[in-house]
């Protein structure tokens, strides 16, 4: 019998990677899409293979619709403005979908298709300002942004939906994950990309702020492939998704360059001050080893060659933004 998911958030890094591996899973894939965001549709390789259903998780009837008209096996909620900086520029946009939003799809599962099972992705940035490292799904949440505090809100409500209405609601915690699908203003893509650039001779620099900032950073494909293990399980549990390894924006920046040939890193680096968070948190490492042993998921791509994959795409792109620029 073939599954039926529903994603929202399809158009993301996340979610483009989940319609890939759930199609190839045989599944049918439904996805919600805002009206607005039809350049993200366009880039979806396989978008005659979904089936797309305008809506917005900041309106409550629309997702009641795609319910509905999905009827979904499985729900999974990748919906959110993932950029943490952009949350304090616009709190309510943020806190009204990475919170609410949150809110409003349980509820129309709960309403739509209590039967199916739902995906709430949650985030490292819970733990923000927590002083125990590595972190596990004991760890307290202490979020110190306003996304961070939003997606406490949606980890809250899952239990909520768990425990007084019989939803099924399994949590991915995930910490960064990267890949070439990053948009560019993420740090990672930022130095892939404009290291791929200056190897091309169009870029001589890459604006950067703190260069000691760590972060703990898988591949985002194995995230995904997580958030699917979550769903197979008999009962509903939240999960910590993670690497368990710290490197640093400097390590990063010195890994790229490596790849594409480019000498003395910090010759191309101007560093603005603006680009510092005023609360930067280095110790966000998660321990998942409650993943390892009920999921069998453990990540498998290695730093380096996170970064090797995220820059061998990132020259393709400049290769071809070079020709476009000089008529090649």
């Amino acid at each position: 019998m073939v599954r039926t998911a529903l994603i929202t958030g399809i158009t993301g890094q996340d979610g483009s990677y989940l319609q890939e591996l759930l199609l190839g899973k045989g599944y049918e894939v439904c996805g919600l899409v805002l009206k607005s965001d039809m350049a993200g549709v366009e880039r979806l390789a396989n978008k005659n293979d979904l089936k797309l259903i305008e809506g917005d998780v900041r309106d409550q009837s629309s997702l009641e619709h795609a319910v509905k008209t999905s009827q979904p096996d499985e729900i999974y909620n990748l919906a959110a403005p993932t950029f943490v900086a952009s949350s304090f520029k616009d709190p309510i946009l943020s806190s009204e979908v990475a919170g609410l939003g949150a809110l409003r799809v349980m509820e129309a599962a709960r309403l739509k298709a209590p039967g199916a099972k739902v995906f709430q992705a949650l985030t490292s940035e819970m733990f923000a300002g927590t002083s125990s490292s590595p972190q596990t799904e004991q760890t307290p949440f202490c979020p110190k942004s306003p996304y961070g505090i939003a997606k406490v809100f949606a980890s809250m409500s899952s239990a909520c939906y768990r425990d007084n209405f019989g939803i099924f609601v399994g949590g991915g915690i995930f910490y960064n994950h990267e890949s070439p699908r990053r948009p560019p203003e993420f740090v990672t893509r930022k130095i892939s990309l404009g290291v791929a650039r200056i190897a091309e001779g169009f870029q001589t620099t890459i604006e950067l702020g703190n260069l000691d900032a760590k972060r703990d950073w898988g591949y985002a494909p194995e995230y995904v492939d997580a958030a699917w293990r979550i769903l197979q399980q008999k009962s509903p549990e939240d999960f910590i998704i993670a690497t368990g390894e710290l490197h640093s924006v400097r390590e990063f920046l010195e890994v790229a360059c490596e790849v594409a040939g480019i000498s003395d890193p910090m010759s191309r680096v101007k560093v603005d001050k603006r680009l510092i968070r005023q609360a930067d948190f280095g110790h966000l490492a998660g321990d998942a080893s409650k993943a390892r042993k009920k999921l069998g998921w453990k990540p498998k791509t290695n730093f380096k060659e996170l970064v090797r994959i995220m820059v061998e795409a990132d020259l393709i792109v400049a290769e071809e933004e070079a020709r476009k620029k000089h008529g090649r």
